[in-house]
């Protein structure tokens, strides 16, 4: 086991070189971050780091009872595959890259965060970064504003953490298979005040699957998050190459890439959105699939938020995109199950692309003004079977 207080220099330094000797260890490739201790800054016992911690195959890193919070220095996530990064234009396929909290296990943004959002916001205009108006720097948002970000990674697993007051989305999986994300809560609010003022902090989503992920499991999720909590979402086909700086996705797109995002399950999900949009969705366009996906017990939590914000749908499936191709057309979204819903939302279930050979069950509506499932094409909607889905009238 190595502990990054027995190495020397900043903290990302010290935590740099910890994971390196573990992964250079032909017995013990465990990393265990327990509380800083410092003769030098013996005040601070949380860990600030200036940049992504960088894991490789192999490896298992516990964050044991304390945090980790990004400085203000830092324009990068908190943890990140070693394969992927700025200017690398080949990804190599890692495996077996654990990544656990234990006790309170916290990730933590920056005081001043010098970028939010995804790569479609602009700094200082839609989405708040100390880095607006600097033009030696790039004034959109992009895959670095993410928390934990894993690309091409096979058996893997992240659990047992709080993640609070992120940059974008809390975790991220691109290209990713075989894996577990397990027993995280997330606490951030999309709008944040900063220095007295309150500044918006868009996109930022619990966990997303993106292109080309398949066999995941995903459950134990819970909090609030500014965005949605659990997204599926495979758009943008285009080739492109990775480790630009233009995009929320490191891993580009390369001919032979495998795209569809399917054999997922999504349980034990209960929370809300603070800014008012999904628990659950399910996104594709422009020709790549999502299929054999299972999401059952989503708890929509949107009566406990103290803003009085409703969620938008407790899970929604499709939509009306023009910019991402519009409606997936029928038959690339099949066999999905959605199962135990408990929604408070403006929409409880809600079909807004297309959808066929799967099934809608056991949907409880606490919102009169919705029915419990709804298709805005029905001619969208093929052989779905809906069964025991029903109002419960209950005020918000």
């Amino acid at each position: 086991m190595f502990d990054p207080n027995d190495f020397e220099g900043s903290d990302s330094e010290r935590i740099a070189a910890a994971v390196a000797a573990a992964s250079q260890s032909a017995e013990d490739r465990r990393v265990v971050i327990s509380r800083r201790h410092s003769a030098a800054e013996p005040e601070r016992d949380f860990w600030l780091i200036d940049e992504a911690v960088r894991l490789p195959g192999g490896i298992e890193v516990v964050i044991q009872d304390c945090r980790i919070k990004l400085s203000d220095r830092c324009r990068d996530n908190f943890f990140r595959s070693a394969n992927c990064g700025e200017g690398i234009e080949r990804l190599e396929t890692l495996r077996g890259i654990r990544l656990t909290g234990r006790g309170g296990a916290v990730l933590e943004g920056a005081d001043h965060p010098r970028s939010t959002g995804d790569s479609a916001k602009t700094l200082g205009v839609r989405s708040y970064g100390t880095d607006a108006g600097r033009p030696e720097v790039s004034q959109t948002g992009d895959w670095r504003n993410i928390g934990i970000l894993f690309a091409k990674v096979e058996d893997f697993c992240i659990s047992g953490l709080t993640i609070r007051n992120y940059h974008c989305w809390g975790v991220s999986l691109e290209k990713c298979s075989r894996g577990r994300v397990a027993n995280l809560i997330f606490d951030t609010r999309e709008r944040r005040e900063i220095d007295g003022v309150l500044q918006p902090i868009l996109n930022q989503d619990g966990v997303d699957l993106r292109k080309g992920c398949h066999h995941i499991e995903i459950e134990n999720i819970t909090g609030r998050t500014g965005d949605d909590l659990v997204a599926l979402t495979a758009i943008s086909p285009d080739l492109r190459t990775p480790g630009l700086l233009d995009s929320t996705e490191v891993s580009g797109r390369q001919p032979g890439d495998e795209l569809d995002l399917h054999h997922v399950t999504i349980r034990h999900v209960h929370g809300y959105s603070t800014g008012g949009h999904q628990i659950v969705r399910l996104l594709n366009s422009q020709g790549i699939r999502i299929y054999s996906v299972l999401v059952e017990d989503v708890c929509d939590l949107s009566a406990e938020s103290p803003d009085g914000i409703r969620d938008n749908v407790a899970v929604k499936i499709g939509d009306v995109i023009p910019a991402w191709g519009g409606v997936a057309p029928l038959g690339d979204t099949f066999d999905i199950t959605v199962r135990d819903i408990d929604s408070r939302a403006r929409h409880a279930v809600l079909v807004q692309g297309t959808l066929c050979l799967s099934r809608i069950e056991n949907v409880i509506n606490r919102n009169p003004d919705c029915p419990p499932f709804e298709c805005r094409d029905p001619e969208g909607v093929r052989a779905v079977t809906v069964v025991q889905v029903r109002t419960v009238p209950e005020s918000f």
